[in-house]
């Protein structure tokens, strides 16, 4: 069964452009062109991910964004305009797992969705195969698509997961944001240092609230790597 997506842009031809772009790589499109029609058709249809724009009248995407985020993990990828930095780190900051800006190509938009559930898939670990990391006491589940701190559940995006799987599995290693970004972003997806700063913040300030102060530490000048976790 192809993978639902939702659209939400109040430019009617944007929407057109996106939804011909993912129908064309298999995907089934439903689409929203305000915010309040985009929660009401998220909550009836729970999509396997949201293209959602930022810049909308009445309720916008941020706002769109942390009202799905009370309820649901579900993948959410921001369209912005080019001079809307702010707007693209504070949606990564809130719970988004990506962004394109706006005049965007179809073929990267769709080659970014497709990652993104690429990482969001959980998919049955083969026998023998490691089906979870720890370090400390932070620990994921590969089965099961799930992180913990001290057996407390932390609800991370994709991206995160993706970002935090990459330091599990080399917890000594020191990672330059370059590294991290060709882990958490595959297909040759092009991001900026910003976005990696951003999805880091999240994961910390995530871990903290479930009592890891120490999750991640700041390398000057080279990257991150795993903290105590204690």
């Amino acid at each position: 069964m192809a993978k639902q997506i939702l659209v939400v842009d109040d430019d009617r031809h944007i929407r057109e452009v996106v939804q011909f772009a993912l129908e064309k790589a298999g995907l089934e499109v439903i689409e929203a062109g305000d915010g309040q029609k985009a929660l009401a058709l998220f909550k009836k249809s729970n999509p396997a991910l949201i293209v959602l724009d930022i810049t909308m009248p009445e309720l916008d995407g941020l706002a769109v964004c942390r009202e799905i985020r009370k309820s649901s993990d579900v993948p959410i990828l921001f369209l912005s305009s080019r001079t809307d930095e702010v707007d693209r780190v504070v949606g990564l900051e809130i719970g988004g797992d990506d962004y394109v800006s706006k005049p965007f190509s179809p073929r990267e938009l769709v080659a970014r969705v497709q990652a993104i559930l690429k990482r969001a898939g959980a998919r049955p670990t083969p026998s023998g195969e490691v089906k979870e990391l720890a370090h400390g006491a932070v620990r994921i589940d590969l089965y099961g698509h799930g992180a913990y701190w001290k057996d407390k559940p932390v609800a991370l995006t994709a991206t995160e997961f993706a970002i935090l799987k990459s330091l599990l599995q080399e917890p000594q290693r020191v990672f330059s944001r370059d590294r991290l970004m060709d882990a958490a972003y595959v297909g040759q997806v092009s991001v900026s240092d910003r976005t990696i700063d951003s999805h880091m913040r999240n994961l910390r300030a995530k871990y903290a609230k479930a009592g890891c102060k120490e999750l991640v530490e700041t390398v000057h000048g080279v990257g991150y790597k795993l903290g105590a976790c204690r």
